[in-house]
């Protein structure tokens, strides 16, 4: 797991830095630093929008007497997309951006943290209870 992790910041940055060179050499350096700029500050804008709106979710579920987990989670990926948002780059933009769709998010959620099991047709639960009366027996 560690040689993945530094596998993943060691090539990211790469590949951003060839990615960022070569869109320099298309529009020109002072437009690629603006447009990166310009993606942080829409980025910020979003994620600030959509985490006071996930954060009204999770208190109106829980005015409601619900558990607003999933909330949670959708919070962890919008901070995840800050990270990349704010993060120079058009790959990481890209990434944080998609995470900025609530549907992309409920994607992941349900892809990677599956709920409870549930039980399918023909499944049902009996309960039963046994006494045993042989103490009671004259």
């Amino acid at each position: 797991m560690f040689r993945g992790f530094l596998l993943l910041f060691v090539t990211v940055p790469l590949i951003e830095l060839y990615v960022l060179i070569k869109v320099g050499a298309g529009i020109g350096g002072v437009n690629t630093i603006v447009l990166c700029l310009l993606t942080a500050a829409i980025g910020g804008i979003l994620i600030r929008w959509q985490g006071l709106r996930t954060l009204l979710d999770a208190q109106h579920q829980l005015s409601r007497g619900e558990i607003p987990a999933d909330h949670a989670l959708h919070g962890l990926m919008l901070v995840i997309s800050g990270i990349l948002l704010f993060t120079p780059g058009f790959i990481t933009d890209s990434v944080g951006f998609l995470l900025l769709v609530p549907a992309f998010r409920r994607w992941i959620i349900h892809r990677f943290f599956p709920g409870p099991p549930t039980r399918g047709p023909g499944e049902d639960i009996i309960d039963i209870e046994i006494l045993d009366d042989r103490h009671h027996l004259p």
